[in-house]
């Protein structure tokens, strides 16, 4: 037996990811473990989207070296988005502790790889294939992500994500399918289909299967609860997906939408459509056509160019459009991005100033919204205890990890457990409530 112990770093895309090696090895013989300390093989799956992401894994991948100088460890293998950005021949001569280096989407090659180091035959480096492997989820039961797409045929100037994981390329239907069932028939109440831009699912296949049509039949599995998608493109809101979202009782209503900005000129430097007017727009469809629909988007400071007038008009339009959930980040001048051509003209202390800028707003905004359903009833998904009759979960308007929480008090309460909570305080972020 091999003790096999994992950190997948990142997004949900590389969780699946993550979830599918330990799936590949359990189902061989390997024996996974959550105690690092106790393991002789460390995988590490990296992000490498962003300059903090790199130093997370490089810190990370550090640390793990020092457990193969004083701890159990025997092999340390690297994989993901870091290993795709910077190539195993570099990161080998910076890390030689490091016995193996996999790219993207590494479950065809694991094996082979551990095969080869136990063997003391060399590392073996990765592609990246797409099939259908099994998972050991590390989510619990209740939830799962399942990656509908890999890759991006976006352009968008500051994002490296087609250079790491290459162009959209599309999942079959029926192998969607064929894994949703199996989550449900392992006991999954709720699923997230996770892609780049979810939206283009399917343009590149000859059917050209849409997001749209795909929840359809994976809301016909028996047993499943909610479905909610994350990360969509505005250019890819249809109304086909409109619809079912205004008819399909298992699907959340609960949209994703990065929209990085809003003045046309940084738009359209990023490589991106739309400004303020047309957001604005498209935001009073969306709550027209679905009631107590829960919009989230990201933006980006500090992008070339943003002088004080274009940041002035981004605040301004927070201000106008209430999202219910934001998130913000500074701009990364990335080397490979089509952006890093242009001047870094806005220091980092501007940035991370303008994002607590929004993010002060957009905790007033939050906060007026949350005080809005006081007294309303929300469905929520139990998932954790903190203290005597006191638990944590969420509703439809919230995707895990991301979003705030719904504090229950409630007797008799469980993990995994969906109840009726009517809403009785509101904090900025979180909700309040009494189990009914």
């Amino acid at each position: 037996m091999k003790l096999v112990s994992m950190i997948s770093l990142g997004c949900p895309k590389n969780l699946v990811d993550s979830e599918t090696i330990l799936g590949v090895l359990a189902g061989t013989g390997y024996v996974i473990t959550s105690a690092l300390d106790e393991a002789e093989i460390v995988l590490v799956n990296t992000c490498g989207f962003i300059k903090p992401a790199v130093r997370e894994a490089l810190e990370t991948i550090n640390r793990c070296i020092q457990l193969k100088k004083k701890g159990n460890c025997r092999i340390l293998i690297v994989c993901g988005c870091l290993t795709a950005r910077y190539g195993a021949e570099r990161l080998a001569k910076l890390l030689p502790e490091v016995d193996g280096w996999l790219g993207v989407n590494p479950a065809p090659y694991i094996l082979s790889c551990l095969e080869r180091l136990l063997q003391r035959k060399g590392a073996a480096q990765g592609g990246t294939e797409q099939g259908e492997y099994p998972r050991l989820l590390s989510t619990p039961p209740y939830t799962a992500y399942l990656k509908i797409a890999e890759g991006c045929s976006h352009a968008c100037s500051y994002c490296l994500i087609p250079r790491i994981r290459g162009p959209l390329k599309s999942r079959e239907p029926e192998s969607i399918l064929r894994e949703a069932a199996q989550l449900v028939a392992g006991g999954t109440k709720e699923i997230i289909l996770v892609a780049q831009d979810t939206g283009a699912y399917g343009r590149d296949l000859p059917e050209r299967p849409s997001l749209a049509g795909l929840i359809r039949e994976i809301c016909k599995l028996d047993g499943l609860h909610w479905v909610r998608f994350l990360y969509l493109n505005p250019t890819s809101l249809t109304p086909e997906l409109i619809e079912i979202l205004s008819n399909e009782p298992k699907v959340c209503r609960y949209l994703d939408i990065p929209i990085q900005h809003v003045n046309r000129d940084i738009l359209r430097s990023m490589g991106r459509k739309g400004d303020a007017l047309s957001y604005l727009q498209m935001i009073g469809q969306l709550r027209s056509a679905l009631p107590g629909v829960v919009l989230r988007t990201t933006l980006i400071t500090g992008y070339p160019g943003e002088d004080r007038k274009a940041f002035r008009e981004l605040l301004d339009f927070v201000a106008a459009a209430r999202w219910d959930r934001l998130g913000v980040f500074p701009y990364y001048h990335e080397e490979g991005t089509r952006s890093y051509r242009q001047k870094d003209d806005i220091s980092y202390i501007t940035k991370r100033r303008r994002a607590r800028m929004i993010m002060r707003l957009q905790r007033c905004i939050s906060r007026r919204n949350n005080e809005g359903l006081v007294g309303s009833t929300l469905e929520v998904l139990i998932e954790g205890r903190l203290g005597d009759n006191i638990w944590w979960g969420r509703s439809y308007r919230e995707a895990p990890g991301i979003d705030p929480r719904v504090i229950v008090r409630g007797e008799n309460l469980r993990p995994g457990m969906f109840v009726t909570v009517r809403i009785t305080a509101a904090a900025a972020f979180d909700l309040i409530g009494v189990s009914l």
